[in-house]
């Protein structure tokens, strides 16, 4: 995932948790997170080769 792909799911993410508009999405949330934290842990993971 690159860094505009990274910014737009944290801004969806911050949609769905902090917007009284927009319906929550559990498995949407849950999913985000996933991918955010996949992201976050590459460069961990990496480093431990």
């Amino acid at each position: 995932m690159n860094e505009t792909d990274y910014a737009q799911k944290l801004d969806e993410l911050d949609r769905l948790l902090n917007d009284p508009d927009v319906p929550m999405e559990p498995a949407r949330v849950w999913s985000l997170l996933a991918e955010i934290s996949q992201h976050d842990l590459a460069p961990q993971l990496g480093a431990a080769d």
